[in-house]
């Protein structure tokens, strides 16, 4: 059996008793490269079974060939992928993310599972939320670099503006119907019906910006972008006690864009403020490394990762460096990428920064302060 996972980061993270594997792939959602998805995960397979041989030659491997096998045969489990694919096994236990992010083909056996990564799906560094409104109902997207999904409102948070307001939209006033996308309403009655329909627009934005805020915004602290025409982006910032929402939106109607358009359209917006908070994080490694309260050398890196002393490990994407830290004493002990007591030395304090509650932040090799392939910004 299998679990399939979006908690971050994971118990199973914890064990440090082999054999644990670590199997990293991208998959394909649109065919015909659909079908290329399980030749890829056979090969891995296949790469696995020669790993385990390596490094574990006299354990029985077949209860951990079984398991990915199971996968490889569930139509259900295909069916459910998205841009990436990363499968946990350890201890007996097989657990599963669906990726928002390509990653490259990797199989690791080692005493400990390989998360750097995953680690990047999990970070600030490009996730940001999409609100796409008008005075009909909304829709709110989870967005990264890559993928734009739209997201699974809970029962309690109804999407348009009849259900939302209930007994305080002013049906009796108008009729027409609400529904997702905008329409041409035609609304009879008594009295001033514009102003009608902006007090219960306004009533609608005030309940969406209190759901979207309380539900999601602030339990992830994301930066959220406002789709929506001119008139509604003025009447909802208004309105707006979000404090995540960001000062540029996309003045336009949610619902004309591809999904494909639309990441194109919303990473516009939101890759400045990344990039700015890149350029922060690496401002105050520079800062406090001037005072001694940071640094780039591995050795140091690695006692600290065992002492506690890491708030921030800002660590090299793709980067590998085989051996492993010491657990009693924090030194580095060097060896071969492939055998069974050894890793990537860079995933073991990942792994020991993460278990202490420190912060781990993965950039691509051209934007790290450091060539070393790690940079930690230390308590004290």
């Amino acid at each position: 059996m299998y679990t399939v996972t979006d908690k971050f980061p994971h118990e199973l993270f914890k064990t440090r008793e082999g054999p644990c594997v670590s199997l990293f792939m991208p998959t394909h959602t649109q065919a015909p490269d659909y079908k290329k998805n399980l030749i890829i995960f056979k090969n891995l397979i296949k790469d696995l079974e020669k790993s385990l041989m390596q490094t574990y030659p006299r354990r029985g491997h077949q209860p951990i060939i079984d398991s990915f096998k199971e996968l490889e045969n569930d139509i259900e489990f295909w069916s459910n992928i998205s841009e990436g694919l990363a499968v946990f096994y350890a201890q007996g236990e097989t657990i599963v993310y669906y990726l928002n992010k390509p990653v490259k083909k990797l199989v690791v056996v080692a005493d400990s599972l390989h998360i750097k990564p995953l680690i990047e799906s999990f970070q600030y560094a490009d996730c940001y939320h999409v609100l796409g409104i008008n005075r009909e109902g909304f829709t709110l997207f989870n967005g990264t670099r890559y993928r734009v999904t739209e997201v699974e409102l809970g029962d309690d948070v109804p999407d348009n503006i009849v259900d939302a307001l209930g007994e305080d939209y002013s049906s009796s006033y108008i009729s027409g119907r609400y529904g997702r996308a905008a329409s041409d309403s035609t609304y009879h009655g008594h009295g001033d019906k514009s102003k009608i329909v902006q007090q219960d627009t306004e009533k609608f934005f005030r309940f969406v910006d209190k759901a979207v805020y309380e539900n999601y915004s602030k339990p992830t602290k994301y930066p959220l972008v406002l789709i929506a025409l001119p008139e509604y982006q003025k009447m909802f910032r208004e309105i707006s006690n979000n404090p995540f929402l960001m000062d540029e939106g996309i003045r336009t109607n949610y619902d004309i864009f591809s999904v494909d358009k639309l990441n194109d359209e919303i990473w516009k917006v939101v890759e400045p403020v990344y990039s700015e908070k890149a350029d922060e994080l690496i401002e105050r490694f520079e800062n406090s490394r001037s005072i001694d309260l940071a640094s780039a050398d591995l050795a140091e890196i690695a006692r600290s990762s065992i002492s506690n002393r890491i708030a921030t490990l800002i660590v090299e994407l793709d980067r590998i460096i085989p051996g492993k830290v010491n657990q009693a004493t924090g030194a580095i002990e060097t060896g071969e990428l492939d055998h069974p007591e050894f890793g990537d030395l860079l995933n073991d304090i990942v792994l020991l920064t993460i278990q202490n509650g420190g912060n781990v932040i993965v950039l691509p090799q051209e934007r790290m302060p450091t060539d070393t392939g790690l940079a930690a910004i230390f308590r004290y």
